[in-house]
């Protein structure tokens, strides 16, 4: 859904609500800057959905947003268990926000599970909607609780609302023609449309989804629509609501244009389809289906309109070797996966290396090692892609820093390795991937030339006055080699993984030649041309904060509560990992202090000590959630004062 905005970005992200009240009829209407919801239900009860319907009108009515579904791990988990809890959180505001909020104002929760799985998040006075009916004995015993919280005073200090919504939905829905099991699927229905009463949402989109889904089942539509006008209609009427909220639209943070809510898979494959156009070349994708970035496939299996080829290999190895394989034929290749994937294909990448040809590796990171959390987020793959194959393979590294950039860190890794005859790197994860915001459609005026040559005819003279062709004789600006596509006459060449000639492409087993080649390979990635880094220092601070790929939100918030309250702190953020920007190594000489929160170890401190001797400092989190900017101004705090 798209919305018109016409007014340029100014205010920062607030740490408190504001709140205006004024009466409308017989209830309340309360005017709230900002409102962080969570839906928690089983994994079966459609609170994806759920976050998902009401993001998409929050994004229509113009708020800015932030969201953050959080999945079981498992495909599917025990019902009614802490393990098959599954949560969307939506941020949304009247100004320019970050991230998806550290602690929910309001809290559904579906049944026992949801209740005791989201409360330890939840600030003192914060509104709990619960589902009454689902509070029997045994739900109850199933995650520990040993008498009911709606009734034992643990919940005192929160304003919580009792409705009984599976009952409420099953008589909305007693004149169709369901079974009770059937109409009890509605109440995530039912609860969106509390929930759009409640904060004033609007419908006309969710009911036009709904009959679209549903449209070879128009009685399901029907069924579900009408829990959804039920939801409302009983918030409007029941006198525990009181009150409803209005979130005004951000008009003041976005630049003039059309706006869409976006997830970051989503851009990301909208991404690919206007490099390929942009380079007017083919789109094909290689890839195995694995979370979380099976969505990229399932949305590029979509555009066979726009020239894209997607193929659904075996295995992970099949789905690169086919990418590579279209590489070699002249396409804008590309191969999608999660971190046991990339392992998987470190042999193809550096056959790719080797072959010098254009190939993008999309890797959406998950909790590892191994299987690891699938459903999980963390940024642990970059030493991996920095040197997880075997010899000497450089490879570029980019990374996103939020879903809709997820769009341009896509064009980004595109130019490279068609500028450079390189395979790339494109480090999103599980946070970027799922997580949405509005995303500004840009104009195709404003989309970056892509356009490649082929060889097509000799390019060297040999000392007896024959024009032959030379499959690795470069450019001497970016060193790449020509891309000859197969077929084209008198260009034929050898390809292979075994070390190629300078120039002429043959086998060599030359020491000298390995040694060259491997210095010249490494040379081509080191001189790639990237933007320098852009540091965000506004009053001549002296600790600097780093960072890279997902956390941008999470610091950039930190950053401005500290300066808020009177900190001095700057901030800089990295896009291009291999190579570093240029300036990177004097940025970082000017700060008495470096810090570098990652989702990791200390993998981007690591690399930064190695290269420019700073002692960076590492803070650290591998729960499988994104920072909280609380959490990170606090510790940024305690590094500018130590």
């Amino acid at each position: 859904m798209t919305s018109q905005v016409s007014s340029p970005a100014e205010q920062a992200d607030g740490t408190v609500v504001g709140e205006q009240r004024k009466p409308v009829g017989t209830k309340d209407v309360r005017r709230l800057d900002r409102v962080i919801i969570r839906f928690a239900g089983d994994s079966g009860d459609g609170m994806q959905l759920t976050g998902d319907r009401f993001t998409s009108e929050t994004a229509s009515f113009g708020n800015d947003l932030s969201t953050l579904p959080n999945f079981p791990a498992e495909i599917r988990a025990p019902a009614g268990t802490l393990p098959g809890v599954s949560s969307f959180q939506l941020h949304f505001a009247d100004h320019d926000i970050l991230t998806p909020g550290d602690a929910p104002n309001v809290l559904v929760a579906m049944n026992p599970a949801a209740l005791k799985a989201n409360i330890g998040d939840l600030p003192r006075g914060a509104e709990i909607i619960v589902n009454t009916d689902e509070f029997t004995k045994r739900a109850m015993q199933k995650v520990g609780y040993d008498t009911s919280p709606l009734e034992d005073g643990s919940l005192d200090g929160y304003s919580v609302h009792p409705v009984p919504l599976t009952t409420l939905t099953v008589e909305a829905l007693k004149d169709f023609d369901l079974t009770r099991k059937e109409a009890e699927r509605s109440k995530n229905m039912f609860a969106l449309g509390l929930l759009s009463w409640m904060y004033h949402r609007p419908t006309e989109g969710t009911e036009k989804f709904l009959r679209a889904k549903f449209a070879k089942k128009p009685g399901i539509a029907e069924a579900n629509i009408a829990a959804y006008r039920a939801g409302w209609n009983f918030g409007e009427t029941t006198e525990d609501f009181a009150v409803s909220y209005e979130v005004a639209p951000a008009a003041k943070a976005f630049p003039p244009g059309v706006y869409r809510n976006i997830s970051g898979n989503l851009a990301l494959a909208y991404g690919l389809i206007a490099a390929s156009r942009q380079a007017d070349l083919p789109l094909f994708l290689g890839s195995y289906p694995i979370t979380p970035a099976s969505d990229i496939l399932h949305e590029l299996s979509r555009h066979k309109n726009f020239g894209v080829r997607t193929f659904q290999a075996e295995d992970e190895i099949a789905g690169i070797g086919a990418a590579l394989g279209a590489a070699f034929g002249g396409s804008l290749a590309v191969t999608t996966t999660s971190g046991p994937g990339v392992a998987l294909k470190s042999e193809t990448i550096g056959l790719a290396v080797s072959l010098e040809l254009p190939l993008l590796i999309v890797d959406i990171q998950r909790g590892g090692p191994s299987t690891g959390l699938p459903t999980k987020t963390e940024q642990a793959d970059l030493l991996q892609a920095m040197y997880g194959r075997n010899g000497e393979a450089p490879v570029p590294v980019v990374a996103p820093r939020t879903p809709a950039d997820c769009f341009d860190a896509a064009l980004e890794a595109a130019r490279i390795a068609l500028a450079y005859r390189t395979p790339v790197f494109l480090l999103s994860d599980g946070y970027l991937a799922n997580g949405s915001e509005p995303w500004r459609i840009p104009e195709l005026d404003d989309l970056p030339d892509l356009a490649v040559q082929f060889a097509q005819g000799p390019n060297h003279t040999l000392d007896d006055g024959t024009e032959v062709f030379w499959p690795y004789k470069r450019d001497p600006q970016t060193l790449a080699r020509p891309w000859a596509v197969p077929g084209t006459p008198g260009l034929e060449h050898r390809i292979g993984g075994i070390e190629k000639q300078d120039g002429t492409g043959n086998i060599s087993y030359d020491p000298a030649n390995h040694d060259f080649m491997v210095r010249t390979r490494q040379a081509k990635v080191d001189g790639i041309d990237v933007p320098d880094l852009e540091v965000d220092d506004p009053d001549g601070a002296r600790t600097l904060v780093l960072g890279w790929g997902s956390t941008y939100g999470p610091i950039t918030a930190a950053v401005r509560r500290l300066r808020a309250a009177g900190e001095s702190i700057a901030q800089a953020h990295l896009r291009h990992l291999n190579p570093f920007p240029s300036n990177l190594g004097t940025v970082l000489k000017g700060y008495d202090k470096v810090v570098v929160p990652e989702m990791n170890l200390g993998q981007l401190a690591t690399l930064v000590r190695a290269k420019f001797l700073v002692d960076a400092r590492s803070y650290n989190q591998v729960n499988g959630m994104p920072f909280k900017a609380e959490q990170l101004a606090a510790a940024l705090k305690e590094a500018i004062d130590d």
